[in-house]
């Protein structure tokens, strides 16, 4: 039996629901009681599946306990970490390091500048390549330009939309120092085999675990497994102070750095000792944090559960496609839920046709990242800037031009992503998550009319 000849419709009249179970064993769950969703899609006049609105993320989790740790800041006159070594801040550090399982944790103002925070402390700069991937926030890339080091990108898995670890010791050169793999969507990376290339060449490794809040690999919290971490609390992470970050790791020494080189390049005494900017979080920050932190597990837990429930729901189904986990994967911060689209099993509908008659159905999915790194216009400014002429011989940078090829990353951005946001979407009923199975199987059983 073959998915591609049933449909939701015609196999539940023709059994009972315990046979459904059974059938579907080996091909693919049942979709709950989905009677009111057949029928014409919503895009063509029929009715939507959903019209329940998702609730809204940070505003969600607004609640007094939140609002009172800002005032009680506010009205406390200490806005400033450096007012107080007691202070929201240096609580919310000493909170989350045990949270992660670290010894030590460094506040900064958001997770570019701790990841940037992170590449200065090492020392990296004018002259070294580092490793990362073509598909993240900018301020991955940004970490290391702002170092003046040289961001060597790395195409994708197709199936994880992570690192490939068969491509990273392609680009491995005698200049290259570190890598920075993106735990994307929350979900970890290939860490056993990157791990293994970085020890292998005498490599550094900073996590980009900004969307990965609390995510676990293989017995370890992500972020702790390299040599640094760094997080975001941005508005739309899972735990959100409208901008921050966080650099976790066990190296005293090296986490001192870190310290140093965020604190304006002064030390814990107060030397001025090394070049840095201004990156610490603030007071207010760490209020918001402070806030909300207690709740921050119980929600990582529920959208892990919601997320397997989802999982469970769709395999099998070849129409769309759960982000891989590599072996070891024990749960993920699910920033997004994100899901491969085939057109093949969607009568060839682009992805815009599909994400168009979802969204009618009240569901939307989104293509999230529109572009991989490798096609942006800082490619050219930076081989362009005197700095890195001086730095790179004109040799490295043509090759670094002609190496900007991405063919999966442009597959992943251009056909394939489809995201469901996971932050506060995951949050939901199981209701909730059933009304997103039953309106992608609405439109795949109507595919023909895409």
């Amino acid at each position: 039996m073959k998915f591609n000849d049933l449909t939701r419709r015609n196999f539940i009249t023709a059994v009972t629901a315990t046979t459904v179970a059974t059938a579907f064993s080996n091909v693919i769950p049942a979709f709950g009681n989905t009677p009111r969703n057949t029928g014409k899609l919503a895009i063509h006049g029929g009715t939507p599946v959903r019209v329940k609105v998702w609730p809204k993320w940070p505003a969600m989790i607004a609640d007094e306990k939140l609002i009172d740790s800002v005032v009680k800041t506010t009205k406390s006159g200490i806005w400033s970490r450096i007012q107080s070594p007691t202070g929201t801040v240096a609580t919310f550090e000493k909170e989350y390091a045990r949270l992660m399982g670290t010894q030590l944790c460094i506040g900064t103002g958001s997770g570019t500048q701790a990841l940037a925070t992170s590449v200065e402390a090492m020392d990296f700069g004018p002259g070294d390549e580092i490793i990362t991937s073509p598909y993240s926030d900018f301020g991955t890339v940004s970490a290391i330009l702002t170092s003046r080091a040289l961001p060597v990108l790395v195409d994708l898995d197709r199936d994880s939309f992570q690192l490939d670890p068969e491509e990273i010791e392609k680009k491995i050169n005698k200049n290259t120092k570190a890598i920075i793999p993106v735990h994307i969507m929350g979900m970890p990376c290939n860490m056993e085999r990157i791990m293994a290339i970085a020890k292998k060449h005498d490599l550094k490794v900073i996590e980009d675990a900004c969307q990965a809040n609390f995510a676990k690999y293989q017995g370890k919290q992500l972020g702790t497994i390299g040599h640094l971490g760094c997080f975001s609390f941005q508005a739309s992470k899972q735990i959100s102070c409208g901008e921050g970050g966080a650099i976790i790791g066990n190296d005293e020494v090296l986490m001192d750095r870190c310290f140093t080189v965020q604190n304006h390049g002064t030390n814990r005494k107060g030397f001025n000792v090394t070049i840095g900017p201004k990156y610490r979080m603030n007071e207010f920050e760490g209020a918001v944090l402070m806030g909300q932190i207690a709740g921050a597990r119980a929600r990582f837990e529920k959208r892990n559960e919601n997320a397997a429930y989802l999982d469970s729901k769709l395999k099998g189904f070849p129409g769309l496609v759960p982000q891989k986990m590599y072996p070891g994967t024990e749960s993920s911060g699910y920033y997004k839920y994100a899901m491969s689209y085939r057109k093949e099993h969607f009568n060839n509908a682009d992805r815009s046709k599909f994400l168009r008659a979802l969204s009618a159905e009240g569901i939307n999915l989104s293509p999230y990242i529109a572009r991989g790194f490798h096609g942006e216009p800082w490619v050219d400014e930076i081989i362009g800037l005197r700095e890195y002429k001086a730095l790179y011989s004109p040799a490295r940078l043509k090759r670094y031009k002609e190496e900007m090829q991405m063919p999966i990353c442009d597959l992943v951005c251009n056909e394939e992503m489809v995201v469901l946001e996971g932050v506060a979407s995951l949050l939901g009923s199981t209701q909730d998550m059933d009304d997103v199975v039953n309106a992608i199987m609405k439109v795949y059983e109507n595919r023909d009319k895409l």
